[in-house]
């Protein structure tokens, strides 16, 4: 069975026992697999503050996504995720206020 196939299996057991603690261990995947991600594509940004800026603006399905990639580490689709992610304007809100540059640099 593949990683991604036995935490998916993982969040499937844990919400039959709390949704709260199935979205936090998630979100902390999540945030693992972001970290990375953000600090190529977002240089000089603080980046802890960059991954909660993510996070805040991922759906839930984008969060649960995320949280399969930090099996094996980040990929392709990952940095679409958090590029599209990055792009809504309420999280470019939430960049420049952690100190991002008005003009950041998305390669």
């Amino acid at each position: 069975m593949t990683r991604a196939a036995l935490l998916g299996l993982a969040l499937v057991a844990l919400a039959a026992c709390n949704q709260d603690k199935v979205d936090e261990i998630s979100r902390k995947a999540a945030g693992h697999v972001i970290k990375p991600v953000v600090q190529a594509q977002l240089p000089g940004v603080p980046t802890d503050a960059a991954v909660d800026c993510v996070l805040e603006n991922a759906t839930d399905e984008q969060v649960l996504a995320l949280a399969a990639d930090a099996v094996g580490g980040p990929t392709a689709s990952t940095k679409e995720v958090v590029a599209s992610i990055i792009a809504k304007p309420e999280a470019l809100r939430c960049l420049v206020n952690a100190g991002a540059p008005l003009i950041m640099n998305r390669s």
